[in-house]
């Protein structure tokens, strides 16, 4: 496979496996999530430094109050993932964690992007409707965007 990079201001192209073009197409993904991210929190007020550290750029151990957090918030959001068909599961998780846009959700599951659409748009109501009813925190940034 070839690829275009940019080197001392010159474009070249460059041939490469297969899968080093999949880790770099990855690391374009987590680049604009990253982008996303800071744009969303300019001002720095709300600015999760743990998404820096998760990028690796930045030291991070976790402390065991952090780990146990952690551990029931993925309790959280695996039970109401439980509660979706296969189909929405699939494509709010390529969505979620992997950054594809809906066209290529739609590509992969063999659909509309608007069937994609529909189906992250009712796994969020589910988060939505799990979190008002825990007493004890609000719903994730991302349930509700």
């Amino acid at each position: 496979m070839e690829i275009t990079i940019k080197i001392n201001g010159r474009f070249v192209s460059v041939e490469v496996s297969a899968e080093v073009a999949d880790y770099l197409e990855q690391a374009k993904r987590n680049n604009r999530k990253l982008y996303r991210e800071r744009q969303r929190y300019w001002d720095g007020r709300e600015y999760d430094e743990y998404i820096i550290a998760a990028e690796g750029r930045l030291p991070y151990c976790a402390t065991p109050e952090e780990l146990v957090c952690q551990r029931e918030t993925l309790d959280e959001i695996l039970t109401v993932l439980a509660l979706c068909t296969d189909a929405q599961r699939e494509r709010f998780l390529l969505y979620a964690l992997y950054d594809f846009s809906y066209v290529e959700i739609a590509e992969m599951c063999g659909c509309s992007k608007y069937a994609v659409r529909d189906s992250i748009m009712a796994v969020r109501k589910n988060f939505k409707k799990f979190f008002q009813n825990c007493p004890h925190e609000r719903p994730p940034k991302w349930a509700i965007r």
